[in-house]
């Protein structure tokens, strides 16, 4: 199985330790995510220490306060290291407003750009602003693979699928309560599925309340698996083909 998308310097113990735990729970790659510069050059350094990491780098929206054009010349230039596999996770964020939603929108639109210049996935992340997150992606992201993380709209999966997105289920896909997630984790298209931990967010209901990492996304596969009715080893395989083709390992 692979983690498509956690922090790896925001989880505790440190990454040696957590990419160890990974492999022993046979997580075979990951990719760390870069919010914010300083977290962009810890995930670089990561996917440098670590032949099983790679990393993706972007602005987060609720860190782009302020947010320009030298902000995205600074994703550029990380960028250009051949462990960066995608840009992201960029996007909108109106649940929190940690930063102007002017401000988000001008991340958002400059990293969409930098994706398709530079031909990388495109990580995004959205929160209550579906609608602007869209359109945005409709106007602007023709040609790019879009990877909706910590997939959330499960009211817009037609959409999703019309478009080609591919959707990345987290940990939240397992709680008993999330239904339209789980019935949009049962009837996405083989091609557009991925899982993810978020980590050290939204740890899966059995290590629920827990500080997540990416040995538990086993735990989220093997709930998608059984919504799919497939075995963990074919969504395996599956996750790990589509993994391949998206980040480009």
């Amino acid at each position: 199985m692979v983690d498509t998308h956690c922090h790896l310097d925001l989880c505790e113990p440190p990454a040696a330790e957590l990419i160890e735990r990974a492999e022993a729970a046979g997580v075979t790659r990951l990719a760390t995510v870069g919010t914010g510069p300083d977290s962009i050059e810890r995930s670089l350094a990561a996917a440098g220490e670590h032949e099983r990491v790679v990393a993706i780098v972007g602005r987060h929206p609720n860190f782009a306060a302020g947010f320009v054009d030298a902000d995205a010349r600074l994703i550029e230039r990380a960028a250009a290291d051949p462990a960066v596999r995608a840009i992201g996770e960029t996007g909108l964020d109106y649940y929190r407003d940690g930063a102007p939603r002017a401000d988000q929108r001008r991340a958002f639109e400059a990293q969409i750009e930098l994706a398709a210049e530079l031909s990388l996935p495109l990580v995004v992340h959205t929160r209550e602003a579906e609608e602007d997150t869209f359109a945005l992606l409709a106007a602007l992201a023709d040609g790019i693979t879009i990877v909706l993380h910590c997939f959330s709209a499960p009211d817009r999966l037609e959409q999703c699928v019309e478009r080609g997105y591919m959707c990345s289920f987290a940990g939240n896909v397992t709680y008993p309560k999330a239904l339209e997630l789980q019935d949009a984790a049962r009837r996405v298209p083989d091609e557009l599925l991925l899982v993810e931990t978020d980590s050290p967010y939204l740890a899966p209901q059995p290590v629920r309340g827990k500080r997540n990492e990416p040995a538990n996304v086993r735990h989220t596969a093997a709930r998608v698996a059984e919504l799919r009715g497939t075995s963990y080893e074919q969504l395996d395989a599956l996750v790990e083909r589509n993994a391949a083709r998206v980040f480009r390992w």
